[in-house]
């Protein structure tokens, strides 16, 4: 069964575009489209090579591109306060859809090696901290702070891919591509806050590929809590917590000051009064929106992407190729998978 009139939705969203827009662009009428994102109607072929163009992506693109399926996750603590406007939400899941898709046209003619995998657990037979912890072990990572989250969730697989969401309000998605994780971050966020939606988002790629439970934004907490914190290390840190000491174990474990709050007062450290003594101090000081010492940590900068890009040039493929292998139209339009320009050098 053909699921073409999905990934042109899906296309759409993802380039902002109405389809008013995209009918104008691709010289065809509303209705006609309409017809064609509802599967009433098969396009003929100039006309989905005119789709094609206006969307950026090949033709082949559409015709095989896998089912489109949802984002799995939406940052919970940005969920609690205020979710991004739906158009918004749309137009993420829709990118993040794309770049699954494209991802896995490519995986379809070159293999991605990678030295460890994300495991995906029963949250029904292990809870979300015993699974951070079988993860870190798993991964053989070194007691007490995680170093540069990204490269060990780069190792195991994942595509990690960062742009500006253009809203503070949603903080990353994540999806399986068949072997594959995928996570779309917020480039705007503050380095602690991308640590967190990362470890948030490894959680829900653990724990919730195949069942979705009423309780996985709470396991995804969890386990992030467990995987960037581990309790058993942090534990003699987090008692009689004052401002100062929040400063140094900030800089010492990556995560914000208010994450620390909260992994003391969980772990029954602190008490609720304590709690909301240093909730209100952060209100005062106007830090429970833009807590400082956030651009003094380690910047977690994606790589994969374009290894996988340069890797493929080295091998003698050119910007096209690559764009086209994965279902770009043009290099331009490839974002994902960017080749590297070469350097000129001096001439005498």
């Amino acid at each position: 069964m053909s699921n073409l009139g999905e990934v042109l939705t899906t296309a759409r969203r993802a380039c902002g575009l109405t389809q008013e827009e995209l009918a104008a662009a691709a010289g065809v009428t509303q209705a006609a489209l309409s017809r064609y994102e509802n599967d009433l109607r098969e396009p003929e072929p100039d006309v989905l090579a005119r789709l094609a163009r206006a969307l950026g992506v090949t033709e082949t693109f559409l015709a095989r591109a896998g089912r489109v399926r949802g984002g799995m996750a939406i940052d919970a603590h940005m969920r609690r306060r205020m979710t991004a406007k739906p158009t918004v939400w749309r137009q993420l899941e829709a990118k993040l859809n794309m770049y699954r898709m494209h991802a896995r046209m490519l995986f379809e003619e070159v293999s991605l090696r990678a030295e460890q995998r994300v495991p995906t657990l029963d949250p029904l037979e292990i809870t979300p901290t015993d699974a951070a912890r079988f993860v870190r072990m798993q991964w053989r990572m070194p007691l007490g702070p995680v170093r540069s989250l990204t490269r060990w969730l780069e190792a195991a697989g994942c595509l990690v891919i960062e742009e500006d969401f253009g809203t503070a309000r949603v903080d990353g998605l994540s999806q399986w591509i068949d072997d594959h994780p995928v996570i779309l971050i917020n480039g705007r966020a503050p380095t602690d806050r991308k640590r967190l939606t990362l470890a948030h988002e490894l959680g829900h790629l653990c724990l919730h590929s195949v069942e979705i439970s009423p309780d996985v934004e709470a396991e995804a907490n969890e386990f992030a809590a467990e995987f960037l914190m581990p309790i058993e290390v942090i534990r003699p840190q987090l008692r009689n917590l004052k401002i100062g000491r929040l400063h140094d174990l900030k800089r010492e474990w990556g995560v914000s000051m208010q994450a620390l709050i909260e992994r003391a007062h969980h772990s029954g450290l602190i008490t609720a009064g304590e709690r909301s003594n240093l909730h209100k101090a952060f209100s005062a000081k106007g830090w429970k929106t833009n807590e400082p010492l956030s651009e003094e940590l380690a910047p977690e900068r994606p790589e994969l992407t374009v290894n996988i890009g340069s890797a493929l040039s080295g091998k003698g493929l050119g910007a096209q190729d690559i764009a086209h292998l994965a279902g770009f139209a043009t290099p331009e339009h490839n974002e994902l998978f960017p080749v590297p320009r070469p350097r000129l050098r001096p001439v005498g």
